[in-house]
């Protein structure tokens, strides 16, 4: 073993500190230093892939992944490296194809009719697909129409037919729409057909895609944000939006409240997940899981019953940060270490006895 790790970074963004890179990247480095490793930042940018790659390939056995694709122009000559250096012997934390499969919208989708998700779930690649459908699923009630990439609450609207009581079943296109983008809670109005042109944006390049779903009522007392270190709930965060007019937005742009909890104050949750993550993993793909990554979760009531419920939101995995919980990164190193460690005692180059 080379005994180094590389952590991809790239430039720009709000979650920098003032040296140019993540806040919570240096500890992960004092960590391994610790254990008698060594790591390295790299800022990523698409003229110096190759070079990257020669430098990954010759100096380290890992490297951990914390670029927000959405800080790329394009993010296909990132992913491409990244499968190379995994094709090539390089431990990815995650795999590119995990990052892909668990932090793209549709996860949610693919997740549908399990106990974190309902049957009324929605995803859209085309435009034919999204004007045919959307007018049904909003004579359902209001939706959340999310965008596949960006952060920060970019591209996820709140979705209500003004005056939906004139129509029955499929809403009209000249129907008129409130509009409400996560981002910052501002208002808009639209017609249908100007939305579902608006929407177009959304939908191209070869990552493009919308997912529809029922907004639900009680996200006024909060998202429940899960921080996972592979299959253990790390940390739980309470992101309750601002109390005003039309606000749902629980990213700290808008206004939202975080709280900071240890996973024993979230007992059911942290059952439910955990429980839930081999079918998440088989659902998504059967990657390794993300080294970290998050699932966001809105409570709902359970209409036979009257309890809570918890629903997915959304799972992140690209750049997830932890920065109100630096001790993490002791976790996270020694995470990395036992997982290259259980991989060096296997030689890859034969399979493993399966029946």
């Amino acid at each position: 073993m080379k005994k180094h790790v590389v952590i991809l970074e790239a430039r720009g963004g709000s979650d920098k500190g003032p040296y140019g890179f993540r806040k919570d990247s240096k500890p992960i480095i004092d960590s391994f230093k610790k254990r008698g490793w060594s790591a390295e930042i790299i800022f990523y940018r698409d003229e110096d892939r190759g070079e990257i790659y020669r430098y990954i390939h010759e100096k380290a056995d890992a490297y951990i992944s914390r670029v927000n694709p959405g800080n790329l122009p394009d993010e296909t000559g990132y992913f491409q490296m990244l499968k190379e250096l995994v094709s090539n012997g390089i431990e990815g934390l995650p795999h590119p194809d995990a990052m892909v499969a668990y932090g793209a919208k549709n996860s949610v989708e693919k997740l549908k009719g399990t106990d974190i998700v309902p049957e009324d779930v929605y995803a859209y690649y085309d435009f034919d697909t999204l004007k045919e459908n959307l007018p049904k699923s909003l004579a359902k009630g209001v939706r959340v129409i999310k965008q596949n990439r960006g952060s920060t609450g970019e591209g996820i609207w709140r979705v209500e037919v003004i005056e939906k009581d004139k129509y029955k079943g499929k809403i009209p296109l000249d129907a008129k729409l409130k509009l409400t983008e996560a981002k910052d809670n501002h208002t808009e109005e639209k017609s249908l057909q100007d939305f579902l042109e608006f929407c177009i944006q959304y939908l191209e390049g070869p990552n493009g895609m919308l997912l529809d779903m029922p907004f639900l009522d009680r996200i006024i007392e909060g998202e429940i944000r899960v921080l996972m270190l592979r299959n253990k709930v790390v940390n739980v965060v309470h992101k309750k939006p601002a109390q005003t007019k039309d606000a749902f937005s629980a990213t700290l742009f808008s206004g939202a409240k975080y709280r900071y909890d240890k996973p024993d104050k979230w007992p059911e949750l942290v059952k439910l997940v955990e429980g839930m993550v081999p079918t998440m993993q088989k659902r998504l793909g059967n990657y390794d899981l993300p080294l970290i990554w998050t699932a966001d979760f809105i409570l709902d009531t359970d209409k036979k019953t009257g309890n809570d419920k918890y629903v997915l939101g959304e799972i992140n995995a690209s750049c997830v940060g932890f920065t109100t919980s630096l001790e993490l990164s002791e976790d996270i190193a020694d995470e990395v270490l036992a997982l290259l460690d259980a991989e060096s005692a296997v030689n890859n180059r034969w399979a493993a006895f399966t029946r």
